[in-house]
């Protein structure tokens, strides 16, 4: 019974996740901004850039969602999608 929860735990997860991908993938992406992350830079000055001087701490969040970030660190050369409207 033990192994049977497992599997279907499992199962669900990996369900998950590719429904995840495909989003992130079809989502319509390319009519948004983006930009290409250099060395030094940070999620917090890529988004208080594109809020204009406003509470960046939003902006945030849904740069994080938009492009699947579980945490906040972003690495050179990495592409970063900006939530529509946003221009850096």
């Amino acid at each position: 019974m033990a192994a049977l929860t497992l599997v279907t735990l499992g199962a669900l997860w990996v369900g998950a996740r590719i429904d995840a991908a495909s989003a992130l993938e079809h989502g319509g992406r390319e009519d948004l901004s983006w930009v290409v992350v250099r060395g030094g830079d940070t999620l917090w000055e890529i988004a208080d850039a594109v809020t204009g001087g406003g509470d960046p701490a939003p902006a945030i969040r849904r740069i994080m969602d938009l492009n699947g970030l579980s945490d906040s660190v972003i690495r050179p050369g990495t592409r970063l999608y900006l939530p529509d409207g946003s221009a850096p």
